[in-house]
């Protein structure tokens, strides 16, 4: 079940990743809802998927 949450995060995020402040509000709800070994690996995601779309890059402060 967990894993599915972490893939409907990934999901959601690349589809709002054109809006930075929607963006950043679904990493908050992401950081509440997955497990703490999941956060990492949605901090590599945010990175790759930042690399595409550069505005995004402010969204990693959440993270840290």
């Amino acid at each position: 079940m967990a894993r599915a949450m972490f893939e409907y995060t990934k999901e959601i995020l690349t589809k709002v990743s054109f809006d930075a402040a929607l963006f950043c509000k679904e990493v908050k709800k992401a950081i509440d809802r997955l497990l703490p070994y999941e956060l990492e690996e949605l901090r590599n995601f945010i990175v790759f998927l930042s690399k595409q779309n550069p505005h995004l890059i402010s969204s990693l402060t959440y993270l840290k």
